[in-house]
């Protein structure tokens, strides 16, 4: 299967710079780019990508005002964020608009290839030594809890519960399997029934549960 990608970066470099890297993978395919978040929502509408690598600090409507307009509309694509370490309040404003993953622009350009693909996949990315920091740092601002009701943990099983905690450690499916001794594939039924369950669009959603209903510790 094919990922389409919609670009949406304000510096032409960066838009050019990926389109060529994911021009040697037969399974990415750009199919536009945007310079602003307006241009961006617009686009997803026309070309209906399944990821759009998102900038935030973009002129007119910004990353995170474009996130929360696709995320809220039936458009099935999911936003990946493309920003830098220091900018964690804009972070915090793109996870609250539904931003399904996170990368640096520092990365190794595979390490944003790959992050497009797990995107992609619907197993949100929550990026060791980043994006952990920044939802454990996120979930423990008052301001920054999502607007939602806390959800109770008696509707999941004491193995889901597990599962989840492990998710809210930002552990992948293979690490979860290792943990309990269970396969990658009971370990993905396990996340595919939380997401079911709570109600959550993806992986970053489930982190964030985790951290509401205390059964993982913000490290401090």
């Amino acid at each position: 299967m094919t990922v389409r990608i919609l670009l949406a970066d304000a510096q032409p470099l960066v838009r050019s710079g990926l389109r060529v890297l994911m021009a040697d993978h037969p399974d990415l395919e750009v199919v536009g780019e945007a310079a602003t978040g307006a241009e961006a929502v617009r686009l997803v509408r026309e070309v209906n990508p399944d990821v759009v690598v998102m900038d935030i600090r973009m002129p007119g409507m910004d990353g995170i005002e474009a996130t929360r307009l696709i995320t809220a509309d039936r458009a099935t694509a999911r936003v990946l964020i493309l920003t830098t370490f220091d900018e964690d309040d804009y972070v915090y404003g793109a996870l609250r608009a539904g931003a399904s993953g996170f990368t640096v622009k520092d990365m190794a350009l595979d390490d944003i290839l790959a992050a497009v693909r797990v995107v992609a996949a619907g197993d949100a990315l929550i990026a060791p030594g980043v994006t952990r920091r920044l939802i454990a740092d996120f979930v423990g601002r008052p301001e920054a809890v999502p607007e939602r009701p806390r959800r109770p943990v008696e509707g999941i099983t004491e193995r889901e519960r597990e599962v989840l905690t492990l998710v809210g450690r930002g552990r992948s499916n293979t690490e979860i399997a290792e943990d309990l001794f269970i396969t990658v594939a009971t370990a993905k039924s396990h996340v595919s029934r939380l997401l079911t369950k709570l109600g959550a669009r993806d992986r970053v959603q489930l982190v964030i549960t985790a951290y509401e209903m205390g059964l993982v510790t913000p490290p401090r």
